[in-house]
């Protein structure tokens, strides 16, 4: 057993594992063109990072007067992100470092993304980091995508371990309340700095309130090997 006990680990994706969001706005922008939204803007897309994708074009239906049906919209978004994807995903570093250093002291870890099941396996095939991450949830296999619990709650589930013995980093406030309600500390990382001061971030155990320019593998592993002692 590692220095961390009986700690797991749960990783979200997208912002936090990898910077994805580009490529989530950019499929984004070009769905909603296509449907007579022309000027969606990086800032409009800020207030969804964090939410599935599912959720996010129930929300544009609703937000933009949309006639297409949900399940259109959803495809024709994963279409585009998974084309960017493949290509053009990069790993944060010292995400990677992490994820490296907790492999090797054979720490359970797993994804639970809001992110189609495709999508995730494309960016972790994509970026190598599959081979350190094998067990993964989608919110598309869970009733409810976060704020809920669910995809936490079901990677625990995945790794036969109990909620309270896990971690989960995140960078969205959404994510870090889903934590929260799964019994769950949170490492926060938010992609949004400017966001950190949002309700959801309150409930972190560890608030990088800087972001990815803040965190680093070794002060997180210290950080979890305090906190599980």
């Amino acid at each position: 057993m590692s220095d961390l006990g009986a700690l797991s680990v749960i990783f979200d994706l997208d912002g936090t594992l990898v910077d994805s969001e580009p490529n989530y706005y950019e499929a984004s922008r070009r769905t909603l063109a296509e449907h007579g939204v022309p000027d969606f803007t990086w800032a409009d897309h800020e207030s969804y990072v964090g939410i599935s994708t599912r959720e996010t074009v129930m929300i544009w239906r609703e937000r933009y007067g949309l006639r297409a049906p949900a399940a259109e919209l959803l495809d024709a978004t994963n279409r585009r992100y998974l084309e960017l994807a493949r290509t053009r995903t990069r790993a944060y570093p010292e995400m990677r470092a992490f994820v490296e250093l907790l492999a090797g002291e054979k720490v359970p870890m797993a994804v639970a993304s809001g992110s189609s099941p495709e999508a995730i396996e494309a960016i972790l095939a994509g970026t190598g980091l599959a081979a350190f991450l094998r067990t993964v949830v989608s919110a598309d296999e869970v009733p409810h995508g976060k704020p809920a619990p669910d995809v936490f709650l079901e990677a625990a589930r995945r790794l036969g371990a109990d909620p309270a013995d896990c971690v989960v980093v995140e960078d969205a406030a959404p994510g870090a309340a889903a934590a929260h309600a799964a019994g769950m500390r949170c490492l926060a990382v938010p992609y949004v700095p400017a966001q950190a001061e949002a309700p959801g971030f309150g409930t972190a155990s560890l608030l990088l309130r800087g972001g990815q320019a803040e965190f680093t593998a070794r002060s997180a592993y210290a950080w979890l090997r305090d906190t599980a002692r």
